[in-house]
């Protein structure tokens, strides 16, 4: 949305579905790894590392349903399959590639904001009496 857009509420259960989905680590990991070209499922699933078979299926799915991947099937013995990044899907990158650099450019104050919320919650817990167990 642009800034000045008028807040329209039957809008925003649509937007965020799909903000939902491109917000979600392994989605963004798919779209990272699959920008320098197409790849088959064991390829990609080695790149992005950490990811399970199971979720990876998922994850693809739900990305070629929101039209930011095709998925090509090979007649070969075993079939081959191929995914890619579709105009939407590559059009994804550089959004992504702005929040990452946002992330980069405030990790240390974000972390020290982390720091001083902890401790400050640390503190107001030890200050709080405590219950005697069966009170």
């Amino acid at each position: 949305m642009e800034r000045g857009h008028i807040h329209v509420p039957a809008q925003c259960g649509r937007i965020a579905a799909i903000l939902s989905r491109i917000g979600d680590k392994w989605t963004v990991l798919v779209v990272e790894s699959l920008g320098a070209g197409p790849l088959r499922f064991n390829e990609l699933r080695r790149r992005i590392g950490g990811i399970s078979q199971r979720m990876l299926t998922l994850t693809l799915r739900a990305a070629e349903r929101d039209g930011f991947v095709t998925r090509t099937v090979y007649p070969t013995i075993p079939p081959r399959v191929d995914y890619e990044l579709t105009p939407l899907g590559r059009s994804l990158r550089e959004p992504l590639h702005r929040l990452g650099d946002w992330a980069l450019e405030h990790v240390e104050t974000i972390e020290e904001a982390r720091r001083r919320f902890d401790a400050e919650a640390e503190k107001q817990a030890a200050a709080r009496p405590q219950r005697a167990i069966g009170a």
